[in-house]
């Protein structure tokens, strides 16, 4: 998710007051806050596109009592995560809804510092269904989904129709069109985002279950990325770089330097989220009207890609937690996910919204999104998925970075899960 990306910079960009709280208590207002009614924080990695603003200033003139208090952090994911977390462990009341990485709700779950929510409060059957799974834990509803995402693979379609090519469904067709097609029109082949930081893991997650494995299993507990098709997973993108079809410089990478290589013409195949796609259509492009986007390959078809997006949650220390449920349920009531595609370019979580006619119209990749949010699988769950992360993103920069091959890599990272899982 473009404004979730972790980007490792900066500190805490701007605290917007879209109204000011409420003065002196008047008339039923402390009843009102008795039960659990009242003025409102919502925390959010910081909104690029600048669509939220208008969404909560609607909110505070139809609920004058319940305002709402927009406080964006940076636009780094591990910041954000950092400055929220500095905020839970200490009891403070500040924030009353988060906006928190759909990978973060195990840990704050886990770590009591959001509250688990009534199910029958929010209508789950009518999202997409893999999306209500990144919300729970332990079998319980700790939050509800905003904002989904799925990885794509975008590609040139005008080179790809000059050498009469269909966009790749295999590893093995990506490699051959990224190692020999590339070259003759001076395009780097593929990339993704291989910074060590969370894209990476998110990346390195995709090959592996593209492959047939995972990195733990579904208690979240047990290591099970110990595999040939890890190892498979590895070889693939470190045969990349060694043969040059994956470019060394995006090892260097994340989101936002890999859509400026792709957007300026310089790649033929790029991994990236759906944002990129509004990006490089839109006027000034180098590639507008001249790039389309699949779902990833795999290595015998269709791959896998990693759920990303964002859960809205309450905090436990809220003061005010019926009126952020209620926040909660407007912010993803359809009407409003309508607008976080139409306004924010961010894909909904409502799936009507995905066969709209008019939506597909002005959003032509809906179809192939929804085909890739529905085979996605989230990343591994986890109460310590922090530390989770960071294992993957040391072990999978050494494989990339030729520093160790597949075959010492792989039990390495069984190690330090195995050590992570039983919190040693």
């Amino acid at each position: 998710m473009r404004w979730m990306r972790a980007a490792g910079r900066g500190l805490l960009v701007a605290a917007l007051v879209l109204a000011a709280h409420a003065g002196a208590p008047g008339p039923g207002r402390e009843s009102a806050q008795a039960a659990g009614r009242g003025p409102m924080t919502l925390v959010t990695a910081g909104d690029l596109t600048g669509y939220l603003p208008p969404l909560l200033r609607e909110w505070n003139e139809e609920h004058p009592a319940e305002k709402v208090t927009l406080v964006e952090l940076p636009e780094s994911a591990d910041e954000t995560r950092a400055q929220m977390i500095s905020e839970l462990r200490s009891g403070s009341d500040r924030f009353d809804v988060l906006n928190i990485d759909v990978a973060w709700t195990s840990e704050f779950a886990a770590a009591g510092w959001i509250a688990p929510l009534e199910r029958g409060r929010f209508p789950l059957d009518s999202f997409l269904s893999p999306v209500v799974d990144t919300a729970t834990f332990d079998g319980r509803l700790y939050a509800v989904p905003y904002v989904t995402n799925a990885g794509l693979l975008y590609y040139r379609s005008d080179v790809l129709r000059r050498e009469g090519l269909e966009p790749p469904r295999t590893w093995a067709e990506l490699e051959h069109q990224a190692r020999t097609v590339a070259p003759r029109h001076g395009l780097g082949g593929y990339a993704g985002q291989f910074l060590p930081y969370e894209g990476l893991t998110v990346n390195a997650v995709e090959a592996v279950h593209s492959a047939g494995g995972s990195i733990l299993r579904d208690d979240g507990e047990r290591v099970s990325v110990g595999s040939r098709e890890a190892r498979r997973a590895l070889d693939f993108l470190a045969g990349g770089v060694r043969e040059g079809w994956i470019p060394r410089e995006s090892l260097g990478w994340k989101e936002e330097e890999s859509r400026r290589a792709f957007q300026e013409g310089r790649l033929l195949f790029l991994r990236n989220w759906p944002y990129v796609y509004r990006e490089a259509a839109a006027p000034g492009s180098a590639v507008a009207g001249r790039f389309g986007a699949v779902p990833l390959p795999g290595p015998g078809g269709p791959g896998t890609s990693v759920l990303g997006g964002s859960n809205l949650a309450v905090s436990s220390h809220s003061r005010h937690p019926a009126s952020a449920a209620d926040l909660i349920a407007h912010l993803t009531g359809e009407e409003v996910q309508r607008r976080v595609l139409t306004e924010g370019g961010l894909p909904p979580v409502r799936a009507a919204l995905y066969r709209d006619p008019a939506l597909v119209r002005d959003h032509p990749y809906l179809p192939t999104l929804r085909q890739s949010v529905l085979s996605a699988v989230p990343r591994p769950k986890s109460p310590r998925y922090d530390q989770v992360s960071l294992a993957v993103q040391a072990v999978v920069q050494d494989v990339l970075a030729l520093r160790q091959t597949s075959g010492e890599a792989v039990p390495r990272l069984v190690r330090e899960l195995a050590a992570i899982s039983r919190g040693s």
